[in-house]
């Protein structure tokens, strides 16, 4: 069962951002996201969303996924390993 960790933030500033505490938990998931401080697999486990979703709101937002120069030299060894190439 994963651990989880409370944060309490006033009603009366939910009710201000005219947010569910769900709004609020996404917000926070996808500013990590952009911010490089939580990974895609992390965020979009914080939403509760599928990939598929997660990746068009993102996109939505015009927030790129974060793919590096690293992830498609180690995209193109799998893909060697796996004779796709």
């Amino acid at each position: 069962m994963p651990s989880t960790v409370s944060i309490e933030i006033p009603r009366e500033v939910v009710h201000a951002a005219r947010m569910t505490p769900q709004d609020l938990k996404r917000e926070l998931a996808i500013s990590l996201y952009q911010h490089d401080r939580l990974s895609f697999g992390k965020a979009r486990e914080m939403t509760g969303m599928t990939v598929w979703t997660f990746q068009h709101l993102l996109a939505s937002r015009e927030i790129p996924v974060h793919y590096n120069v690293e992830d498609y030299e180690e995209d193109l060894t799998t893909l060697k390993e796996l004779n796709r190439l």
